[in-house]
């Protein structure tokens, strides 16, 4: 399982980074990213304590990442925000995107697929012109395990087949057991509409694909 969005105890986890990191490894992980909630708030404090966990690569066998998710940014203060968030070495940059469940600023999506980053969240009723530019800036767009949040992943499936956009299957994990197996993100993804062959690049390659350029 690689699982590129999940939040610890330093925005709104259950989990410090050390037991996130080791109940991944038992769940069966290959590779993990931390991407607790961020604005201009509190970007400094994340990064620069979340960053310490990389050092439990030496221990387990996983690769461990360190990210955010900028979460609720006015879409206009978005470009520098990346921009900071890269400087102050985030491997992956997520953004929340405009789930239908929260009262996500209009415009957070377009905003987001024209950036230097990696992952749009639960993008919720993703436009097709929105994934034509996520698909045209390598940015994937999530298929999500998460309660709530995974309402939609039947129309970005449909979007990102439309337009050929990347998808992933993350957990957007708050709780321990949130965390989930090979097994259940693949029924993840064949629920949201995908074919097996879609399903296996949506929890297999395209995951890989997104850490072998980090």
């Amino acid at each position: 399982m690689i699982d590129l969005h999940t939040h610890s105890t330093f925005s709104d986890g259950e989990l410090i980074p050390s037991e996130l990191v080791r109940r991944a490894v038992f769940q069966g992980y290959t590779a993990i990213a931390i991407t607790d909630h961020a604005d201009f708030t509190n970007i400094e404090h994340i990064l620069s304590c979340v960053k310490k966990v990389k050092s439990l690569e030496g221990d387990y066998d996983i690769r461990i990442f360190t990210g955010v998710e900028l979460t609720h940014v006015p879409p206009g203060k978005m470009p520098s925000l990346v921009e900071k968030a890269r400087k102050l070495g985030a491997e992956i940059v997520v953004v929340h995107g405009e789930t239908t469940v929260e009262p996500v600023p209009p415009g957070t999506n377009h905003m987001a697929v024209s950036l230097d980053i990696d992952i749009l969240a639960h993008p919720g009723l993703i436009t097709v012109e929105d994934a034509e530019l996520a698909r045209e800036n390598g940015i994937a767009l999530e298929i999500t395990s998460r309660n709530g949040h995974n309402r939609t992943n039947g129309h970005v499936v449909r979007i990102a087949n439309e337009t050929g956009a990347i998808l992933i299957v993350d957990t957007d994990s708050h709780s321990p057991h949130d965390l989930i197996s090979d097994e259940t993100a693949f029924t993840i993804a064949l629920g949201a509409g995908l074919d097996e062959k879609g399903a296996k690049k949506a929890t297999g390659a395209n995951p890989r694909n997104l850490i072998k350029r980090l």
